[in-house]
């Protein structure tokens, strides 16, 4: 494979932090990479280093000549005065009836959610949100080398992910993507780069084989990491507890999988904090009966809805962007006006809000003060721990915890947000967008603490591992005025989501021409995929078993240069193989889906 871009021996600095220290690495033809790590760890810094938008601070980097790449950043930079049209469809240089007749290009256009803002529309006049989707179309309507993505999923609904995710599956382009959403990493990323301690570790697959060698690697590590291994190891015990299509290799690594997973229990006893919840709580929460909700434009969102939240009960909500869903949380949280029907609220309901907003924090002290301000100690489960040890468990070291909060990031921010929320000890949680700017590490800490965590709680996420992780149910809006429960959870809402779409576009269609019968699959083929599928699966545990033997054989001919020759090309062919054969199983395992 053509090796597109390479860097040698670089380095990156800004101020005295150290963030990239002497990496060498490569980007080859059709890889895709997810960039994961802490926030402010130099992810951003490493592609932007690798885009050119950078330069090292020593070593050297190299490109292949003539590289077609597009670079789409959190900054969201478009041209001042330009419209939709100069941005995405200009710079392809077709006419108007080339590009409008290009089903591709209208797919993306689509897809990305823009189609409807109006190409004469100014970019100026675009929310940022609106600004990053059109620069994303106008990076995937080109034809590419090389894709360089910078968290391109946050402000994509969970519809628009995963679009994202199939058409970047499509593609030949290469990627380098840094993203927190795990779901769309394990999905995309053929393997992971973790950028850690100015150093960049590399493996083999998406989310679910990268947090396998962490949990791997955090068995053998010393006793001063166990609470970080436990973290992993639980982490990986709800994956693999999961649907099979969270790995990659779902089939060839169980059996290690499942004896480092052995002796973890399930990630909550939902029964026994549903009780402790009724304690806290009693009978009432929060319901709205006969509530009619409405856009600030007079739009209706929902009308005659019943809705009763129980103690302990943990539900995730979904929707495209527009439907209502931080409108419906507000309504619950008392800051709506219903345009019809009522609230009513438990007497001993302590409501905990997390808003999208960062305008609640107070920026004249410092971070262990303002979660101090809240309270000094609180109970978790039944532990009791200090206002330090919670802020810690989100991320904030003990140094990082006396930086005064005007000097904190976006994603700090956020995370003291959460902080300060949980140290007030509510017994109703609301969370809106709860994973924007975080990164994975505190993810998994988030998830640990809602684990353990007594109460009700209601979370609006773009972000699918979140909310199969922490809710109970699922609840959608689908535009019609309802809110529906899915009992089949996001896989669910993504089905029925895309059926509205085939009878809207069928019901369209019906105008010009009768609707094409759908064809059915032929009993024989299938069964000769199962038997193609079973075949696949034995020759990867073959080549599987002859890698490992390969290993130990290099092993023990370490002090033979031309044996080490032979062993290293035999390995590199066998893993060519699986990865060849790993593949195909994929393809064929979607297919029985």
């Amino acid at each position: 494979m053509t090796n597109l871009i390479n860097l040698e021996q670089v380095s990156k600095s800004f101020g005295v932090n150290p963030l990239l220290e002497s990496i060498s690495m490569g980007v080859h033809e059709g890889e895709r990479i997810g960039v994961v790590g802490l926030n402010g760890g130099g992810k951003t810094t490493l592609l932007e280093v690798l885009a050119g938008i950078e330069p090292p601070d020593s070593g050297r980097v190299s490109r292949v000549g003539g590289l077609r790449m597009a670079v789409v950043t959190q900054r969201g930079v478009l041209p001042p005065g330009s419209t939709i049209a100069d941005v995405v469809i200009a710079p392809l240089g077709s006419a108007e009836h080339e590009w409008a007749g290009d089903v591709r290009i209208r797919n993306i256009l689509s897809g990305i959610g823009i189609d409807g803002l109006g190409f004469d529309t100014e970019v100026d006049n675009l929310s940022g949100g609106e600004r990053r989707r059109v620069a994303l179309a106008a990076a995937l309507v080109q034809d590419l080398d090389l894709l360089v993505l910078d968290e391109p999923t946050n402000h994509l609904d969970v519809e628009g992910v995963q679009w994202l995710a199939e058409h970047l599956l499509t593609r030949r382009t290469a990627l380098v993507v840094v993203t927190h959403d795990r779901w769309f990493l394990d999905t995309v990323a053929t393997r992971t780069w973790e950028v850690v301690g100015g150093n960049v570790e590399t493996y083999e697959g998406g989310y679910a084989d990268w947090i396998f060698a962490r949990a791997e690697r955090a068995r053998q590590a010393d006793a001063s990491e166990a609470r970080r291994q436990n973290l992993a190891r639980k982490e990986l015990a709800w994956l693999r507890r999961g649907p099979p299509a969270r790995t990659s290799k779902p089939r060839y690594r169980i059996e290690a999988a499942e004896t480092l997973i052995a002796d973890v229990p399930p990630p909550r006893n939902s029964i026994a904090l549903a009780a402790f919840a009724r304690r806290r709580l009693g009978r009432v929460v929060i319901e709205l009966e006969d509530t009619r909700l409405e856009s600030p434009d007079g739009r209706e969102l929902v009308r005659d809805l019943t809705w009763r939240l129980a103690p302990g009960e943990r539900v995730g909500l979904v929707g495209v962007n527009g439907s209502g869903k931080t409108t419906l949380l507000r309504a619950l949280a008392g800051d709506a006006t219903l345009a019809a029907g009522k609230r009513i609220e438990g007497q001993t309901v302590k409501i905990g809000w997390l808003r999208q907003e960062l305008d609640d924090l107070p920026i004249d002290m410092r971070v262990l003060e303002a979660v101090q301000d809240v309270a000094e100690r609180m109970t978790l489960g039944d532990k009791e721990i200090s206002a330090g040890q919670l802020a810690e468990r989100l991320g904030f070291t003990p140094a990082r915890q006396r930086t005064p909060v005007r000097d904190l990031s976006g994603g700090e921010r956020r995370r003291l947000q959460l902080t300060r929320i949980l140290m007030a000890e509510p017994n109703v949680l609301l969370l809106d967008e709860p994973t924007n700017d975080l990164d994975i590490d505190t993810l998994q800490q988030l998830e640990d603490l809602l684990d353990g965590w007594a109460g009700t709680m209601v979370v609006i996420s773009h972000d699918r591992y979140l909310i199969e992780r922490v809710c109970d149910s699922t609840w959608a809006l689908f535009g019609d005025g309802k809110l529906t429960n899915l009992p089949g959870g996001i896989e669910e809402y993504l089905r029925r989501r895309h059926a509205l779409a085939s009878a809207e576009a069928t019901s369209g269609a019906k105008n010009s021409a009768t609707a094409a019968t759908p064809v059915q699959r032929d009993a024989a083929a299938d069964r000769a995929a199962r038997k193609e599928l079973q075949r696949v699966e034995r020759t990867v545990a073959k080549l599987d078993d002859r890698e490992r033997a390969l290993h130990a054989a290099l092993a023990d001919a370490s002090t033979e240069p031309d044996k080490l020759i032979a062993l290293g090309s035999e390995l590199k062919q066998v893993l060519a193989d699986k990865e060849t054969a790993e593949e195909r199983w994929l393809e064929l395992a979607a297919d029985q889906e």
